[in-house]
C-alpha cells in the first residue's frame, strides 16, 4: 500500500487506516461486536488487538487512529509499536480528546463515555495520550466536535490547540451527527497567523450518509487532510446487516461484490476511496478476518455504473443518525 500525504499536513498516511474503537474496550455499537471478542479480559483483549495490528501492518497499513475514550486503545497501540521497535518515522498515529471513558470495562454501563470539550480536559488528555503514545502521536483531534459543545467558540481551547500545533503536533477535529457540514464550515474560518488551525478532519461519510460530501471536498481543496470514519456504518454495510428493510440495498451491494470477487465490506470501502477528496478511509476491523477482507478495497476499481447504483442507496441524514442512535452497545 503506497504512502500518501494527509492533505497538506506533511503527514504520511496510507489510503486505508485502522481505527481502534472496537479493539480498545469490550463494548461497542458495531453489529455483532460480541462475536468478535474471544475474551473480555484486558490481557486477552490486548493480545487480540496486537494480532489485528500485526495483520494490518503486514497488509501495508501505516495510519492508526485511537482516542482517549476508546478504553485502552492508546495503550494497546503504544505497547505494540514499542515492542516491535517500529520507528516513529515509519508510522502516523492520530488520537482524539474530549471524551472520557467511563464504562469501567463493562459492556453495559449508564455512560460509556462523557463528553467535555474544556481546556482542563484537553490539558489532561494530551498528557495522557503522549504518555501512552509518545513520539508516535502526530495528529491530535477534537473528538466529535458539535455545535452544542461550543468547542469552536472556546478561545482558550483554540489557543491551546494552536500552541500544540506550534510545538509540532498536527491538529484536527472529528465530526458527528446531522450538522457535520456546518461544523466543518465553521472550522474552516479559524486561523492563526494567517494559517488554518486545523490540518485535518475526520467525518462520517458512506453510501448511506453522504450529506457532508460537498463541504469535505471544499476542505480538501483548502488543504485539510480528509479521514473517513464509519465507512461501514457500524456494520450496517456488512453481511451482518440482516434487517428485512435492507434487503434491496444488500442485493445491489452483493451484485457488485460478486463481480469484483470480494465482500460487500470491501465494496463499501472502495466506494469511499473512489471519492477524489478522500485521503484515508478507516477500517474498524476487530479480527484478522476483517482486516483481510477490508484491505481488498484498495484493488477495487468501481465503474460509473457501480458508483451510480451505490449513490442510490443514500438515506436522509436524519434517518441515518436516528438509526445509529438506536444501535445497542454489545
Amino acid at each position: 500500500m503506497q504512502p500518501t500525504e494527509l492533505g497538506k499536513s506533511g503527514l504520511s498516511v496510507t489510503r486505508i487506516g485502522l481505527g481502534l474503537a472496537a479493539l480498545g474496550r469490550p463494548g461497542y455499537i458495531n453489529l455483532g461486536h460480541s462475536n468478535d471478542l474471544q475474551s473480555l479480559d484486558q490481557d486477552a483483549m490486548q493480545a487480540q488487538a496486537h494480532k489485528v495490528l500485526g495483520a494490518t501492518w503486514k497488509a501495508g497499513i501505516r495510519y492508526f487512529d485511537a482516542a482517549r475514550s476508546y478504553g485502552l486503545a492508546e495503550r494497546f497501540l503504544g505497547s505494540w509499536l514499542k515492542a516491535r521497535d517500529i520507528s516513529s518515522d515509519g508510522v502516523t498515529v492520530g488520537s482524539k480528546w474530549g471524551y472520557t471513558y467511563t464504562a469501567d470495562w463493562q459492556v453495559e454501563a449508564e455512560n460509556h463515555e462523557i463528553k467535555e470539550h474544556s481546556l482542563p480536559v484537553l490539558q489532561r488528555q494530551i498528557k495522557e495520550s503522549l504518555g501512552e503514545l509518545g513520539e508516535y502521536l502526530k495528529l491530535y483531534q477534537i473528538h466529535s466536535a458539535t455545535l452544542d459543545s461550543g468547542v469552536l467558540d472556546n478561545q482558550a481551547v483554540l489557543d491551546e490547540l494552536a500552541r500544540l500545533k506550534a510545538d509540532g503536533l498536527s491538529i484536527g477535529l472529528s465530526l458527528s451527527g446531522t450538522k457535520q457540514a456546518e461544523m466543518l464550515e465553521k472550522a474552516l474560518t479559524i486561523e492563526y497567523d494567517g494559517q488554518l488551525l486545523f490540518d485535518g478532519v475526520q467525518a462520517t461519510w458512506n453510501m448511506l450518509e453522504p450529506s457532508a460530501g460537498e463541504v469535505l471536498a471544499a476542505a480538501h481543496q483548502a488543504g485539510l487532510g480528509i479521514i473517513i470514519k464509519e465507512a461501514l456504518a457500524n456494520g450496517r454495510l456488512t453481511p451482518r446487516n440482516d434487517q428485512p428493510q435492507f434487503t434491496e440495498q444488500r442485493d445491489i451491494l452483493e451484485g457488485i461484490a460478486v463481480k469484483h470477487e470480494t465482500g460487500i465490506d470491501a465494496v463499501a470501502l472502495a466506494y469511499v476511496l473512489a471519492q477524489g477528496w478522500v485521503d484515508v478511509v478507516l477500517s474498524g476491523a476487530a479480527t484478522i478476518e476483517h482486516v483481510l477482507s477490508n484491505v481488498q478495497a484498495i484493488d477495487i476499481q468501481l465503474d460509473e455504473a457501480n458508483l451510480d447504483a451505490l449513490d442510490g442507496l443514500a438515506e436522509s441524514s436524519q434517518e441515518y443518525w436516528e438509526t445509529r442512535s438506536k444501535l445497542a452497545w454489545n
